[in-house]
């Protein structure tokens, strides 16, 4: 599923990709393609490198989800972007469209999440549980089409399925999320959110990097959105 022109940025340190709806960033027991392994075979054939490839996962995006991942092409560069995302000093935006309209055009969610393994669910609370963690975002509405809305997220905490379980908690569940509330799917199985933004000083460099990923291709919905967003 990987293309080369899906590559947002890319130096000796890192490499950020636009990750396509439906596939995993990193391998799991489903023994589908990972993101991570078609990247490590596009390295090693096109720069003819003769051993393994060596390619970090910073952080990671659900698999129906599209949008922003970011890996380090060095050890170091690794260790300096993990310690980057436990000082929460990389700033990421979503996109998400969602059914309903928020009564407020702005805010900041607050909740504590409990992640259930077993389902590969989370489920959100106004008040503390021993097994929670607090899960933090705030958002913004953009715009509106006919029957969907848009919403801006800044994701300040990073949880387990944080922005679907929050965003369906205050009854705005993501367009395709069946998971949580979403009234049907979308057709080709992903949901509508898109890790859109980040910004984060290089950790080698320190350079202010900020990218921003496209919305999916031949999605008559994303580019609406998308050009209603950039005429206002």
């Amino acid at each position: 599923m990987f293309d080369p022109k899906d590559i947002l940025y890319e130096d000796n340190h890192l490499l950020i990709v636009n990750k396509t709806a439906g596939q995993l960033v990193q391998n799991d027991t489903s023994g589908d393609l990972s993101l991570e392994d078609e990247l490590k075979k596009f390295i090693k054939s096109r720069d003819t490198k003769p051993g393994a490839v060596f390619l970090g996962v910073i952080h990671r995006i659900d698999r129906p989800v599209s949008g922003i991942v970011v890996f380090a092409k060095t050890s170091k560069a690794l260790a300096r972007m993990c310690e980057k995302v436990k000082n929460r000093e990389i700033k990421k935006i979503y996109w998400a469209i969602t059914e309903s309209k928020p009564t407020s055009p702005y805010g900041e969610l607050v909740h504590y999440i409990e992640r259930n393994p077993q389902k590969n669910r989370s489920y959100a609370y106004d008040t503390p549980r021993k097994s929670a963690k607090e899960g933090r975002l705030f958002y913004r509405y953009l715009c509106s089409g006919t029957h969907y809305h848009l919403l801006e997220i800044n994701l300040i905490t990073g949880r387990h399925h944080q922005i679907r379980c929050q965003l369906s908690k205050i009854g705005l569940p993501i367009k395709g999320d069946l998971k949580y509330g979403a009234s049907r799917s979308n057709p080709n199985g992903s949901i509508s959110l898109h890790a859109r933004a980040i910004d984060f000083i290089h950790p080698v460099t320190k350079k202010l990097i900020h990218i921003i990923a496209p919305v999916p291709e031949n999605d008559h919905l994303w580019s609406f959105f998308e050009s209603c967003q950039a005429n206002q």
